[in-house]
């Protein structure tokens, strides 16, 4: 019997190791990037390499390096990776196009046909050289099979779903946006990888469809033809991808809740605090040859703890001080390679060789959550019921690091506590490093920092309105968002009442904002050069409540459509655009408005949620925002918002607004008048309420004392700039510098002057009198004990009166 069950136990081994064997296949794995002969791919390099050893990753790897001969005579990397050459294709040899991204194809094809590797291979990893590798890339652990390779999802490949695919590709419903990491079978390689450099080549040369509104390519220079090549190459010969949004992030996002991404990829510029690291920055440091030269040192993990305590948000902060940290280590350890002296010792360079460093950037290995495919994640049914729960709302605004803007935060902050908004507010803040280091305002809000694009990195165009998109794209990448809906405002508005998706029914595909109609550019050529659904362009803009899958999704649109409209400059006339200046200042709002309609996002246009201060409101509409964006008046009175540009009423205590009228004082003969004008009297006492409670918060009681003759003059100076007609520049200019000086001026108020010098004559008498006691205490006859009782009881009626004098001068 036992022999029974020994021979049962050794058939059932066996048929699992069959079962097992066949759910796990394996193979040889050879991992592959590409680079050029230059300084910049030779950090990279090294950063790769030092990444592809500390995560054990499997088999060898190659990188496929493309020189012409002229860059080989002068290049001194061959020895910082094992190396495969490949003739340079920077410069096409039959059209002398100078497009360096196609030697990556190139390379793939050059080393499939001349590298004996490729021949004893069956799986071949591909990855770019601005990348960390930080576990192990096994295909078939990632769930590659032969037909279906693995890939990166990237979304922003809008091609895939216009006429450029139509174009390109036999198949267009088969394209899929990817990139990145890319995992494949050696057979399936071998079949696609001369389609990916004709295709490349066939995208590169439609120079009529480069255009940001077709590629998604925000110089619409047709940079990203090497990724459509990929994406229609594949499709012509229905290679379906496994998508995977999981396993590579970019340095600077935040991770999703329990994933471990396994690859970095630092494409983009990121930021820890006041630390940042921008690769561009980096272009042509030959840092590899600099002996002990490295990246400007990150944050240390304990300041990280301390820097963010959301979880995730602080993951995200590890994973890029991680990247650095593994690239200065690489640099260290070519340094000694190539034969540098040791370097000097130092903080950071003990971190590195410590070992809670070497536990951190331990090998990382893919969890079932890291590897779920995006086609297996099923979207969650949505139920209408009237029981469901009210979805979570988070409130954004964008504003930038001027007093201009931080008056009207603390009216937008004081007016979302008062009219119950559910949810969270952030500001997000636009600032240079120059203007954060000088920038008084952090406390007004709840915060998120973002760099500043006044000044277009790329351009040099002078335009702060791009900081909104570039700011809610910023804020989206880079915060772990638990809300279901967002809604947008602006900082010049006043919150009256809630703003919920539930009453104004906003849903998935279908945002809700307010009319602008002065956005004629949605029916006219404006809108047929700028979107290819120009019929779904909707004139809109103000207060906006969007799905955040919506607005993932379009805040990169909002972006390159904004950039796109402004560099439109052919099309900037008032006829074409509605803009009175005709200066581009309304690009902005073209670009939310021609993303959306890229995407057919139709919106819920509602007339009955925001109104301008000095518009005639619709009869019995309880409007939940005041916009005070444009000038208005009662009566003598007025408030433009312009005018106060460089007025600091924040930071100057009990600084205000000039008072509105009093209600009681307006005509009631014309009801529609008289409304109008008890909105705008709200909105400017909203103002005054806000910037009151502001100064209490701030202000100590000494600050709030002021001469009745100061206060005086203040309001003059006040009333004579809130009166100034807006269109005259160099006036307003004068009159603000003036108002500036008088709000700053801090003069000691005459009667606070009086009761100071009564307090030290007072005190000067009472030192005296205490003097002349103790001196006739010591002469007169009495014992010893007698003469200190009435030592501290001088003293004690001496502090006594000086602290009633102390309280009652705080009382005046």
């Amino acid at each position: 019997m036992g022999k029974v069950w020994i021979l049962m136990v050794v058939v059932l081994a066996g048929v699992v190791d069959i079962e097992s064997a066949r759910k796990s296949p394996s193979g040889r794995i050879h991992t592959l990037f590409s680079v050029e002969c230059q300084n910049y791919f030779d950090w990279q390099t090294v950063g790769l390499m030092n990444s592809y050893r500390k995560a054990k990753q499997p088999g060898p790897i190659t990188r496929l390096l493309s020189c012409t001969d002229e860059e080989k005579k002068n290049y001194k990397g061959m020895h910082l990776a094992p190396t495969f050459e490949v003739p340079s294709m920077s410069r096409h040899p039959r059209t002398g196009d100078w497009y360096p991204a196609i030697n990556k194809p190139a390379g793939v094809v050059h080393w499939l046909k001349h590298s004996k590797d490729a021949k004893n291979v069956d799986w071949v990893v591909i990855l770019d050289a601005d990348m960390i590798i930080r576990g192990p890339i096994v295909p078939w652990e990632l769930g590659a099979e032969r037909g279906r390779p693995v890939a990166a999802y990237y979304g922003y490949l809008i091609g895939c779903d216009n006429i450029l695919a139509q174009l390109h590709t036999k198949h267009p419903e088969l394209c899929d946006k990817v990139g990145g990491l890319l995992a494949f079978h050696i057979d399936d390689l071998r079949v696609f990888a001369p389609l990916w450099l004709s295709k490349t080549e066939e995208v590169r040369e439609d120079t009529a469809h480069w255009a940001t509104n077709i590629t998604g390519d925000i110089y619409g220079k047709g940079w990203i033809s090497e990724m459509y090549g990929y994406s229609f190459g594949a499709a012509e010969i229905g290679l379906r991808h496994k998508i995977n949004d999981n396993l590579m992030i970019y340095p600077g996002y935040v991770p999703r809740e329990g994933i471990d991404p396994i690859l970095l990829h630092y494409g983009l510029p990121f930021i820890v605090g006041n630390w940042s690291f921008n690769k561009l920055d980096h272009h042509d440091d030959g840092i590899v040859y600099e002996c002990n030269k490295l990246f400007p040192e990150p944050p240390y993990p304990k300041e990280l703890r301390q820097l963010e305590l959301d979880h995730n948000r602080r993951r995200g902060l590890f994973l890029s001080i991680e990247c650095i940290n593994i690239i200065n280590e690489g640099l260290l350890l070519q340094h000694a390679a190539n034969g540098c002296p040791k370097p000097v010792w130092s903080k950071y360079l003990s971190f590195l060789k410590s070992k809670a460093y070497a536990e951190l950037t331990q090998p990382k290995y893919v969890t079932p959550a890291t590897l779920q495919m995006m086609e297996d994640i099923k979207e969650e049914h949505v139920d209408d019921g009237a029981g469901k729960p009210h979805p979570k709302i988070h409130t954004i605004f964008s504003t930038e690091c001027t007093t201009y803007f931080d008056w009207q935060t603390v009216g937008l902050m004081h007016s979302f506590h008062k009219s119950g908004q559910p949810g969270n507010i952030t500001r997000l803040l636009s600032c240079s490093d120059e203007e954060l280091q000088k920038y008084k305002g952090h406390d007004l809000a709840p915060t998120h920092y973002v760099p500043s694009m006044s000044r277009h990195p790329l351009t040099g165009d002078w335009y702060p309105a791009i900081n909104k998109p570039a700011a809610v794209l910023h804020w989206l990448n880079h915060v772990n968002i638990d809300a279901e809906f967002i809604v947008i405002l602006d900082a010049d508005m006043i919150l009256r009442g809630s703003i919920t998706p539930w009453e104004f029914k906003a849903a998935r595909g279908h945002p809700v904002s307010t009319p602008y109609d002065y956005l004629i550019g949605c029916d006219n050529e404006l809108a047929k050069l700028h979107t290819s659904h120009p019929e779904a362009c909707d004139k809109v803009g103000g207060v906006i409540i969007m799905h955040v899958d919506d607005l993932r999704k379009f805040a990169m649109l909002w972006l390159h459509k904004t950039e796109e409209v402004r560099a439109d400059r052919a099309h900037y006339a008032r006829n074409i655009t509605g803009d009175i200046y005709e200066s581009g200042w309304i690009s902005e709002m073209y670009g939310y408005s021609f993303g959306a309609a890229e995407l057919k996002l139709k919106h819920t246009i509602n007339d009955k949620i925001l109104i301008y201060p000095g518009y005639v409101p619709a009869p019995d509409v309880k409007y939940r925002v005041f916009h005070y964006g444009l000038r208005f008046s009662v009566g003598n009175w007025s408030f433009d918002k312009a005018v106060w540009r460089n007025v600091d009423v924040v930071n100057k205590c009990w600084a205000k607004f000039p008072d509105p009228p009093d209600s009681s004082t307006l005509g009631l003969d014309n009801k529609e008048d008289l409304q109008r004008d008890l909105l705008s009297i709200e909105c400017a006492k909203t103002l005054n309420e806000a910037l009151n409670l502001h100064h209490q918060r701030r202000c100590s009681s000494d600050n709030s004392l002021t001469s009745e003759g100061e206060e005086r003059k203040e309001e003059s100076v006040v009333s004579r700039v809130s009166n100034l007609d807006a269109n005259d520049d160099s006036t307003n200019n004068n009159i603000t510098t003036e108002e500036s000086e008088s709000v700053q001026k801090d003069e000691m108020p005459s009667s606070f002057r009086f009761w100071m010098i009564f307090l030290w004559a007072f005190s000067g008498v009472g030192f005296l009198v205490v003097i002349f006691m103790v001196y006739s205490g010591h002469r007169r006859r009495g014992t010893r004990s007698k003469q200190g009782r009435r030592r501290r009881s001088l003293h004690s009626g001496f502090m006594e009166m000086n602290g009633r004098d102390r309280r009652s001068d705080v009382s005046l």
